[in-house]
């Protein structure tokens, strides 16, 4: 105002009639804005003054040479220190506010991540599962009992059942879904909902019947091959597969069988096919439908 008005009064609020329609004047033809003289009071002769809009200090800083309030108070935030009507001091207000938004969250974040970490740690339970005979009763003793462990969202997780029949999980889930296969039962799928203070669980396998009579038709002697053959076709789907594992010090491989070979084998009276361990079978409407098997050498 001075480079346009030299003998304009040095002290704004000093300010009345003339004074303030040049300013207003002034603002019109440099920036291209206008203040009320309402504003004018309020703002500048008041000795308790509000904070202005920040569009006001925008088109107050262009009047006053800079890009807008935000570069004024770049420019001046060194040298401002105490003065009571000046803006200057709404800059350090909004970047606390800045920080506050952002550091907010992440505390949030953190202590959110910190609870659960805390939560997972204090739910993880090891689970001790042991696998019975649903007719004896009895312990499996079998470590080659397999089982195959069903997370949700994920790939499946296999394992071998100790020798004792056991089985140990350490988990945080409450519900645990596993496939259990083993020689002489019934593949099946167990799910089950597991409780913090009973950490034992006891799993009932059912007795597949054929591959039984499959391993006991390879220790007998039989004199009606006939009648032996016979069983074995009503056992016997006609599109299953039979494979027989070989693995000994010279080989390692499988041989395939199908329905008529396998059958021809176990009937023969040279008996070729003697104590047959039974590994898995999977069965479709009572038929079986796999066979895996090897022979077991030392029984002969």
């Amino acid at each position: 105002m001075q480079q346009s008005y030299p003998g304009i009064n040095t002290t704004i609020s000093d300010w009345k009639g003339q004074e303030i329609t040049d300013f207003q004047e002034e603002l019109r033809l440099k920036v291209n804005a206008r203040i009320s003289e309402k504003w004018f009071y309020t703002h500048m002769k008041s000795g308790q003054p509000g904070v202005p809009r920040i569009d006001m200090l925008n088109l107050l800083s262009r009047y006053a040479g800079y890009t807008n309030w935000d570069d004024f108070v770049f420019m001046h935030s060194g040298s401002i220190t105490d003065e009571k009507n000046s803006p200057p001091y709404t800059a350090p207000v909004a970047k606390n506010a800045n920080r506050f938004f952002v550091l907010v969250p992440l505390i949030t974040l953190a202590i959110v991540l910190f609870f659960y970490g805390l939560f997972k740690l204090f739910n993880t339970r090891n689970y001790h599962f042991r696998f019975y005979d649903a007719d004896t009763h009895e312990v499996i003793a079998d470590s080659r009992i397999e089982i195959t462990l069903l997370p949700d969202g994920e790939s499946p997780v296999q394992s071998l059942v100790s020798s004792d029949g056991s089985f140990q999980l350490k988990t945080d889930k409450s519900k645990i879904k596993m496939v259990i296969n083993a020689p002489y039962y019934r593949s099946d799928t167990i799910t089950r909902i597991v409780r913090k203070l009973n950490r034992d669980e006891k799993i009932m396998l059912h007795a597949d019947e054929y591959s039984l009579m499959i391993h006991y038709y390879s220790m007998m002697k039989v004199d009606d091959w006939q009648k032996r053959r016979s069983r074995l076709e009503e056992m016997i789907d006609d599109a299953a597969m039979i494979c027989q594992v070989v693995n000994d010090k010279d080989a390692t491989g499988m041989a395939l069988y199908n329905k008529s070979e396998f059958i021809d084998k176990m009937t023969m009276p040279t008996g070729s096919l003697k104590n047959i361990e039974i590994l898995g079978s999977q069965m479709r409407e009572n038929k079986i439908m796999v066979l895996r098997f090897r022979i077991n050498d030392k029984k002969k």
